[in-house]
């Protein structure tokens, strides 16, 4: 978890609570993490009624925001205003609604708790206050994770949850997952679920609940392909083919751009070890054994030529100059020309 997450966690649950909270970035997970546990801990549930105001930003304007966050409690030590999906407020970006907040930040009622969560960006720090909000209020700018750091959240997560967890199945639920973290949690919750008391999360039940066959699924054609074993690679093409809505194309072949793209970046890297692909590519110890693989089979213009087929596949995948051929064909050609 974020160091700066954890303080702040940290001083809610010793119930520190500051009058602002500017909660902004493109990771909403830990948004909402901050946000609904000062929804659900700052004031008891009997003073909600009357103290505890949740609006959506696309409903309001910041006038609208601070006259609720100037209100004084109702037979209650302090009031909770939150405003979500922030980054819609109507004027925010504007000089007139900008001005009114960072003149309340700076002399803030101190028996408000007024929280904004603000998604998917960030404020632009060219402008006044998007270079001053942090030093009035108690922020965060939440980044998406590198892959590298995946394992540890997926393992913490786990770890606070008192849920077991083999580091197999953390790297599996990485792979396949991605830097969806709000995903990664919900999955890890889901197999807990599925698991009931006792015993750890091993990588087949991972991969048997997110619906992938153990046998045959994009880590299994990638390796494949990596290592440039034709037979296999077709098994496993067929057994998609024959299954599309199970296994639907354009979420495959964008996981090949992925990592066909990074691969490339590979090829520039100074240090080509394992441990140097980790730092260059911002990866998993465990994934860098594939780049590494990659690497010894397929040359830079190689590995051009497969992104470009990459690119045309995904276009013919989404109805761009694919003529009569099916999901599977195109998907069947796009292989086939990888490993060719």
């Amino acid at each position: 978890m974020d160091a700066a997450v954890k303080k702040i966690l940290s001083d809610l649950k010793a119930r520190k609570f500051a009058p602002v909270y500017f909660l902004q970035g493109e990771e909403s997970y830990y948004i909402d993490v901050i946000s609904d546990y000062i929804e659900n801990n700052c004031i008891s549930p009997a003073e909600r009624g009357f103290n505890q105001v949740i609006v959506y930003g696309k409903d309001v304007t910041m006038a609208t925001v601070l006259t609720h966050a100037r209100r004084y409690p109702m037979m209650a030590e302090r009031q909770v205003v939150i405003v979500k999906e922030a980054q819609d407020i109507q004027d925010i970006n504007k000089d007139t609604g900008s001005k009114l907040l960072l003149d309340y930040v700076m002399k803030p009622v101190p028996s408000t708790v007024l929280v904004f969560g603000h998604k998917h960006k960030s404020l632009d720090k060219r402008k006044e206050l998007g270079k001053k909000i942090d030093n009035y209020t108690v922020s965060i700018n939440a980044k998406k994770p590198y892959d590298n750091q995946l394992p540890e959240f997926v393992a913490e997560y786990a770890r606070e949850k008192k849920i077991g967890i083999d580091d197999r199945a953390v790297m599996t639920l990485c792979e396949y997952v991605g830097n969806d973290l709000h995903r990664l949690a919900n999955e890890i919750d889901k197999l807990s679920l599925a698991l009931g008391n006792g015993g750890s999360i091993t990588s087949e039940q991972v991969m048997n609940h997110v619906g992938v066959s153990k046998e045959y699924n994009i880590f299994e054609l990638q390796k494949a392909i990596l290592q440039r074993d034709t037979l296999l690679a077709n098994k496993i093409v067929n057994y998609f083919e024959s299954n599309t809505k199970k296994n639907p194309m354009i979420p495959v072949v964008a996981y090949l751009f992925s990592f066909f793209s990074k691969l490339l970046a590979a090829t520039q890297a100074p240090d080509k070890s394992e441990k140097g692909l980790v730092s260059a590519l911002k990866i998993s110890p465990y994934s860098a054994k594939d780049y590494s693989l990659a690497l010894r089979h397929y040359p830079q213009e190689k590995i051009i030529e497969s992104i470009s087929s990459i690119k045309e596949a995904d276009l013919k995948l989404k109805g761009v100059n694919s003529g009569s051929d099916s999901e599977g064909q195109i998907f069947r050609e796009l292989v086939y020309r990888i490993m060719h």
